[in-house]
């Protein structure tokens, strides 16, 4: 569909000379579509009739009379709940389907648009300047501020001038007469002048509202009076009616919120600094207004001489026999000494004062709401001490626990003690508490908890006396793992030849012994430990190979040897001069998985003929238990052959490489059937040291028993 903006497009395209397939090009339309526009002249929009005629029946034309009777009786219900119910009807099961929800909804949309009750109209208002400030309390708990990692809930008293905007905040715990009155003076004297009206929400701080006539508070005319100010306040519940400073809330704590992101941390170090954080802010919005904020200073009035007093004082408060006080139905405790006499009491926004004989003898935070109390164990701990049995059922007896280490102590000696011995001793405890310093016992608690030691009041207070030094509750200590717990994840019935802790190295030779032909393994240990010893070397015997490539002879029936141990001794020297160790056999199993013991096969010592090119795979090493070597299997290592006249290499196969292939043919043996292992590298004839290789035809392979 072709849109208003783009006919404009053509005909701009179009004064500046450019051909109509051109226009049309940059405009994203067809020729044909863009002449049409060109002789017309008239957009799109202009050009459309409205439509009259109905596309398709109304599904609702049968219950709509059943709808806008619901309607008239009550204009509030949502469109979607009329369609449920008209769904729900046993008459109409199935006749509505959702996707009938969208024409429903706008023809509800229209009814009350032609027929349905009229609504509230909102008036704009003119302002002028000096003439009117609005006031009122808004939540800052949505913020998540905190001081000192800890919740801080509290509420903005928030005042602007309407004219210019200027705003004023004050941080304050409640909405209280105090903070009301505090908040007022603050923005007045910041403002350095009184505009002619001010109007507020129908708080209870300002506005009695239990009366028929909802005047205002006694004190609240007081302090109007006293700065010359024409009180307004709105009606219940109608928040809209004080919109300006309801608008400047959300405004304001946006910003709020966007600087604290700024910030990058929503903590402060104390009450202050939040409170500086706040002025600065709105110092900073203010800086905008200056020019109106000007014309509002002009014509206001004078402000008086000094402040009004925003606390309250409280004369003759008598002090009960709990050495408790009641303030605006609040409790309080103060010190023993007082009971039975009289103080005054004076309340301020944040904290209440005791005071007694002209002097304040108490300072404490005030308590917000009603129905409260806050009991400090320093008034009433020497009369507990002297009479426990009172602590078990005291109405205020969670307030005697100052910190959750010492409540956490006093259930350690409820299960130590019986009866009331663990009363005592926490009593004695909290009286150290109070004499001494509440913080070295906290700390004491805290330790004896962490090692689980039995809690006593002398036990603490030897603790405090000793002024010991306790780590900070921030001080996290983690033992060190023992590394031994994981090498025993590693061990392994068949350990490789090959680790770092046992790394053997070996080299192979044939040589002739006494007339017979043997290969011999030397093996050079790589460890510390093995370097102090003599390498010894492993010579097994090899059989003559004939025509049919079988061995003969019997041998000796050997358990498994266990490589990575100590190897067997060697024996004599042959007439070589080469070192003999018993014979060492291979056979060739499943990998890792030892064979079953058999006997000798006398019918099996036959030659055994073996399959040309036949794939060894993997074989083992077994040694003579007689020799003294442990029994074991090791997998195969792979051979490396070298250039003529050297010794071959052995290493050990690595992880996801095969051995080198060899071949292999049948053998009888006591331990069951041998295999005949073909070398496939040629041997030189030159002597090695005092050792003669004996020397082999390249195209006669000899055979061996592994």
């Amino acid at each position: 569909m072709v849109k208003d903006g783009q006919v404009r497009e053509l005909i701009r395209l179009l004064s500046l000379g450019r051909t109509l397939a051109a226009a049309a090009r940059k405009t994203d339309m067809d020729e044909k579509t863009a002449r049409k526009y060109r002789r017309a002249g008239k957009l799109p929009s202009e050009g459309a009739t409205a439509r009259w005629w109905r596309t398709r029946n109304d599904p609702f034309a049968k219950v709509w009379s059943l709808v806008e009777e619901r309607l008239r009786e009550d204009s509030k219900l949502d469109a979607i709940t009329l369609f449920r119910w008209l769904q729900n009807r046993p008459e109409h099961q199935g006749q509505f389907p959702d996707s009938q929800r969208r024409t429903f909804e706008r023809r509800v949309r229209d009814w009350r648009a032609t027929q349905g009750p009229s609504q509230t109209v909102f008036f704009a208002q003119v302002h002028y300047p000096g003439d009117l400030a609005a006031s009122d309390f808004t939540h800052m708990d949505s913020l998540k501020v905190t001081i000192g990692g800890r919740p801080f809930p509290h509420l903005v008293y928030h005042f602007i001038l309407t004219y210019s905007n200027w705003e004023s905040v004050t941080v304050c715990p409640s909405e209280s007469f105090e903070a009301l009155s505090e908040g007022l003076q603050n923005a007045l004297w910041e403002v350095g002048g009184v505009p002619r009206r001010h109007r507020s929400d129908s708080l209870s701080a300002a506005v009695n509202n239990l009366s028929e006539d909802r005047e205002f508070q006694q004190r609240y005319r007081d302090l109007l009076a006293h700065y010359g100010l024409e009180g307004q306040r709105i009606n219940v519940r109608q928040a809209h009616e004080n919109g300006d400073a309801e608008s400047s809330h959300g405004h304001f704590k946006t910003a709020v919120d966007q600087a604290l992101r700024l910030r990058g941390s929503r903590d402060f170090a104390s009450p202050e600094d939040y409170r500086k954080f706040l002025r600065d802010m709105a110092v900073e919005r203010n800086a905008k207004r200056q020019e109106r904020f000007a014309e509002e200073q002009a014509v206001l009035r004078e402000l008086p001489p000094r402040r009004l007093e925003s606390r309250r004082r409280l004369t003759a408060v008598p002090v009960g026999k709990g050495s408790t006080i009641r303030v605006y139905e609040n409790t309080y405790s103060v010190h023993s000494r007082l009971m039975d006499e009289e103080v005054d009491v004076t309340i301020g926004m944040e904290e209440v004062e005791v005071w007694y004989a002209g002097q304040v003898v108490q300072r404490m935070p005030r308590l917000c709401g009603s129905g409260k109390h806050a009991i400090n164990y320093r008034h009433i701990i020497d009369s507990l001490v002297r009479k426990p049995g009172a602590f078990e059922n005291y109405v205020y007896r969670d307030d005697l626990f100052p910190t959750s280490h010492f409540r956490m102590a006093y259930d350690a000696l409820c299960r130590q003690h019986a009866g009331k011995r663990a009363v005592r001793e926490y009593l004695k405890i909290l009286q150290l508490a109070a004499k001494q310093s509440e913080a070295a016992v906290q700390d004491a608690l805290r330790l004896a908890l962490s090692q689980g030691v039995a809690i006593s009041s002398a036990a603490i207070e030897a603790a405090v006396q000793s002024s010991q030094q306790v780590p900070a509750v921030t001080e996290v200590q983690v033992a060190a793992p023992d590394l031994q717990a994981f090498d025993l994840l590693l061990d392994h019935s068949y350990k490789e030849v090959g680790y770092d802790e046992f790394r053997v190295e070996s080299e192979t030779t044939l040589a002739v012994v006494g007339g017979e032909t043997r290969l011999e393994v030397g093996y050079a240990a790589d460890s510390a430990a093995q370097r102090t010893s003599e390498a010894p070397t492993v010579s097994v015997a090899i059989a003559d190979v004939g025509d049919e490539r079988g061995v003969e002879g019997p041998a000796s029936r050997t358990p498994l040897a266990d490589v990575p141990r100590t190897l067997p001794e060697p024996g004599g020297a042959s007439g070589a001069g080469v070192a003999e160790l018993p014979a060492v056999l291979g056979r060739t199993d499943e990998p890792g998985m030892p064979g079953p013991p058999t006997k000798p096969d006398p019918e099996a010592a036959g030659p055994i003929a073996t399959a040309p090119r036949q794939d060894l795979g993997e074989f083992r090493l077994e040694a003579d238990s007689a020799a003294g070597g442990p029994s074991g299997r090791e997998p195969a290592r792979r051979l490396v052959p070298g250039p003529p006249g050297e010794l071959a290499g052995v290493r050990q196969a690595r992880l996801g490489e095969d051995a080198l292939p060899v071949r292999l043919g049948r053998t009888p043996g006591a331990s069951g059937a041998l295999d005949a292992l073909y070398h496939l590298w040629p041997l030189g004839t030159e002597p090695l040291g005092s050792q003669a290789g004996p020397a082999v035809a390249e195209d006669d392979q000899a055979t061996v028993a592994v």
